[in-house]
């Protein structure tokens, strides 16, 4: 069995307003269920479901693909936009939390499993 892999980041939404609102957001992976896909879900009941190479690829230079444009801003910020029938979302993450994260689950795919007992 596959641990779930959990961990928080903090998300500016990007909007009009002068400052940002920050959220706090969960990371969520589970290996067992899509290990193509990491969740990030909002207050209030939200969840994305972005796939992880698109992830990690933003972090490094835009992408766009499936109605998600992710690109760095600078060279500590990444922003993702998700894109759909209702709207644009727009938000704005710290790198390291995400990196970190990532690191996590790929730790996760690529550790060795014990040998199933016959």
């Amino acid at each position: 069995m596959s641990p779930v892999i959990h961990d928080h980041a903090r998300a500016r939404l990007v909007t009009d307003a002068r400052d940002l609102p920050v959220v706090h957001v969960e990371l969520r992976f589970d290996s067992a269920d899509d290990p193509a896909t990491v969740r990030v879900a909002y207050p209030g009941g939200t969840e994305w479901a972005v796939e992880r190479e698109l992830l990690e690829r933003g972090l490094r230079y835009p992408v766009e693909q499936d109605g998600w444009r992710i690109w760095p801003c600078g060279r500590v910020q990444v922003v993702v936009e998700r894109h759909d029938p209702a709207g644009v979302d727009v938000v704005q993450f710290d790198c390291a939390p995400l990196v970190r994260f990532l690191r996590r689950t790929h730790r996760e795919v690529d550790a060795p499993r014990p040998a199933a007992r016959t």
